[in-house]
């Protein structure tokens, strides 16, 4: 039987599980339009797009949810905590940055997001070749960036659950 633990609010949670399904998807689709016909490329590349303008959207209401509701305290030593504050401070500060500088990167090598194929959004950006290349790296890198971050957060739960079997996985649930 596992220990009573206070759970991040049901916004919280809900958001957790829908961002990280959409990552979990939007990663591989960026991935694999360099690896497709060029014909299907351009739907590959609408779905990412689209996927990671909504995961900003819902990065942002996250935030803001925080804000209001906060969090349950972080259970275990000063390390953990100190560990867990900085990973989940930099999963939030990529999971806005990647899909920002995407966005920006779009727009600035001519490309208006139009999402999901229904709505142009409006960018700050028009075609701007000069930093479009720079703002592609970024969004490369802080994908790259945000694979590492995930793969330490999910050490992290397994080293919670079955080594110390405590109740950290059931914050979240």
């Amino acid at each position: 039987m596992q220990p009573v633990v206070s759970q991040y609010p049901a916004l919280s949670r809900v958001l957790h599980w829908l961002i990280a399904a959409l990552v979990f998807a939007t990663w591989p689709l960026g991935i694999m339009i360099g690896f497709v016909k060029k014909d299907v490329a351009l739907d590959f590349y609408l779905l990412h797009e689209s996927f990671g303008f909504l995961v900003l959207w819902l990065m942002l209401l996250r935030v803001g949810s925080k804000l209001v509701a906060g969090a349950p305290p972080i259970e275990g030593s000063a390390l953990e905590r100190k560990a867990a504050h900085a990973v989940h401070g930099l999963l939030y500060v990529f999971l806005i940055v990647m899909p920002v500088s995407g966005f920006l990167a779009t727009n600035a090598h001519g490309f208006p997001l139009k999402w999901f194929g229904l709505l142009t959004v409006w960018s700050p950006l028009g075609k701007s070749p000069d930093i479009a290349w720079t703002l592609s790296g970024i969004h490369g890198w802080s994908a790259w960036i945000l694979l590492g971050l995930f793969g330490l957060h999910f050490a992290a739960v397994l080293f919670h659950h079955v080594v110390k079997r405590d109740g950290t996985l059931f914050r979240m649930l």
